[in-house]
C-alpha cells in the first residue's frame, strides 16, 4: 500500500497539535518535516525543538528531510528528537557513506535525496547503505511548487535499479502531490508520498487525507 507521509511545512502552527491529529484520524501513514536552513536552500523552517515537540504529539514514524548545510553536524540532535527516518542531500554531504552509516547507528533510518537537476549516479554507489531514496519533484525549498514531470523517469530508473540489484529502498517523491500527479508517481515505481498544499488547503483536513487515498490506484 502505498505511504502518505503529509508534510507540516504547509500546517499552520498556531493549530499544529489538532492539525496532527486531523491527519492521524484521515489516515496519514507518516509525518514529513522539512528542514531548512536559509543556505542549503533559500528558507528556514524549523529545528530540532519543534521535532521534539511533534513527536510528543504523536506516534506516527517522524520522516526527517534535511535541506541544510553541513548535516553531519546535526543528525544525533534529529535522532534524539525524535526523527525515525533522516533523509540528507547528496549536494550537501561530502562523505555521504558515513553520514549514512552514522544514522542508522544512531539508530534512525537512513535516507538519500538529490536535487532535480543533479544526475542519479551520484547515489548510485550508496543504494544499498540506504532505506529509502528521496526524488525531489520540485526545487527544494519552497512549498505549493508545480509538479516537475522528469521526476517520473527518476522514479523509474530507481525502481529498475531496485528490482535488477535485489534491494529494498523505498522510493519516496516531494514536490506537487496532489491528486492529478499522485497516480503518475505510483505507475513509475513510487511508494511513499509527501503531501503538503493538497492536504491542508482543504477546511478538513482528515477528510482531504481520505480522499486523496480513496483516489489512488490500487
Amino acid at each position: 500500500m502505498t505511504i502518505l507521509a503529509p508534510s507540516v511545512l504547509n500546517a499552520d502552527f498556531s493549530r499544529l497539535a489538532e492539525q496532527i491529529t486531523a491527519l492521524e484520524s484521515g489516515g496519514a501513514d507518516w509525518i514529513h518535516l522539512d528542514i531548512m536552513d536559509g543556505h542549503f536552500v533559500p528558507n528556514m523552517t524549523f529545528g530540532p525543538m519543534i521535532v521534539e515537540a511533534i513527536r510528543r504529539i504523536t506516534a506516527l514514524p517522524l520522516d526527517a528531510h534535511l535541506m541544510i548545510s553541513n548535516a553531519d553536524a546535526y543528525i544525533s540532535a534529529f535522532q534524539e528528537a525524535g526523527a525515525d527516518l533522516i533523509t540528507v542531500h547528496v549536494e550537501a554531504s561530502p562523505h555521504l557513506w558515513r553520514t549514512l552509516e552514522n544514522i542508522r547507528t544512531l539508530g534512525a533510518r537512513p535516507g538519500v535525496t538529490l536535487n532535480p537537476a543533479t544526475p542519479l549516479l551520484m547515489i548510485e554507489q550508496v543504494l544499498p547503505l540506504v532505506d529509502m531514496v528521496l526524488v525531489m519533484s520540485v526545487e527544494p525549498g519552497f512549498g505549493g511548487q508545480r509538479f516537475l514531470p522528469a521526476a517520473l523517469e527518476r522514479i523509474a530508473q530507481l525502481k529498475r535499479w531496485r528490482e535488477e540489484r535485489g534491494l529494498g529502498f523505498l522510493i519516496e517523491v516531494d514536490g506537487g502531490i496532489d491528486e492529478q500527479t499522485a497516480g503518475r508517481v505510483i505507475a513509475a515505481g513510487a511508494d511513499v508520498l509527501v503531501i503538503g498544499q493538497a492536504i491542508f488547503r482543504q477546511s478538513d483536513i482528515a477528510t482531504a487525507v481520505r480522499q486523496l487515498r480513496m483516489n489512488l490506484p490500487r
